[in-house]
């Protein structure tokens, strides 16, 4: 194996790792988006409930 094809390779390997950071990224923000989604339907249908209870 060359030196052109090693290099070669170690620039896909840093292009995927850069990807994958990327794309770790994206997922910690949409899960961080889903815990607050899911706090607040949470506290929603507890409100609900306590609504039907007082009913």
């Amino acid at each position: 194996m060359g030196t052109g094809a090693v290099t070669s390779n170690i620039t896909g390997v840093a292009s995927a790792a850069e990807e994958t950071g990327s794309a770790a990224s994206e997922v910690l923000g949409a899960a961080s988006e889903l815990s607050r989604q899911s706090e607040h339907l949470a506290a929603e249908v507890g409100r609900f409930l306590a609504t039907v209870r007082a009913a």
